[in-house]
């Protein structure tokens, strides 16, 4: 364990659940890496991911972004193809981009399909799926708004799904925010979580919320401020 971590440690109680506040004022006091890390938060919620009627799975656009350049690529036709070109977009293909793809290329973070291109999308499924790249109607990346479906991704769209245990992991932006960018993020997410609750979950939605940097402590939270 490094000097800084240890030292980052002795900063605040690890075991107490912080307010919202509190908890963005812990992590603002964490000594900086030599590079502005990213500012993740994980909430645990009482779902059971295994049945299909309690699956958490949404997007939402942050206030204030990521920090980071989204590469979009697009799979359209015709018309809409030339929406996506004019809106942006670093790549728009059909067939093409599907032997692109298979041939080895990835240099892209985001895809957005209109609903006819999904046959050909499903070509690639093996290699989009695992990483997270397969266009879904639930994350607003299989629309016939392509326009707008780019400019949520270059405005800083997440998407995220609870995993094994009912874990929600997603970013919220950078350190160098600062607090108030950070915690506007953080409430657009937290409240797109909230309002996806299933109506099968019992007992407590939120059970644990953890902020942290990529380098540094996580800091817990109250989770009874979620509900």
């Amino acid at each position: 364990m490094g000097k800084r971590h240890v030292n980052n440690l002795k900063l605040f109680d690890r075991q107490k659940k912080h307010t919202i506040d509190e908890a963005f004022e812990v992590l603002s006091k964490f000594k900086a890496t030599k590079f502005d890390e990213t500012v993740n938060v994980a909430f645990r919620l009482g779902v059971d991911v295994k049945q299909s009627d309690q699956q958490v799975r949404g997007a939402t656009v942050l206030p204030n972004g990521l920090g980071n350049k989204v590469r979009v690529v697009v799979f359209a036709k015709g018309p809409k193809a030339v929406e996506a070109q004019s809106a942006g977009a670093d790549y728009v293909g059909a067939e093409d981009l599907v032997e692109k793809i298979t041939g080895g290329w990835l240099d892209f973070d985001k895809v957005i399909a209109t609903p006819d291109m999904m046959v050909a999308v499903s070509k690639v499924g093996k290699i989009l799926g695992p990483r997270g790249l397969m266009p879904n109607p639930k994350t607003g990346t299989v629309t016939m708004d392509v326009v707008k479906a780019i400019n949520e991704e270059r405005k800083g769209k997440v998407e995220f799904r609870a995993e094994k245990a009912g874990i929600v992991h997603s970013p919220i932006g950078k350190k160098s925010f600062g607090s108030d960018k950070l915690k506007e993020n953080f409430k657009a997410l937290s409240e797109t979580i909230l309002k996806l609750k299933p109506a099968t979950s019992k007992g407590a939605y939120v059970k644990s919320v953890t902020l942290s940097g990529a380098m540094s402590p996580g800091v817990k939270l109250d989770p009874t401020q979620f509900v």
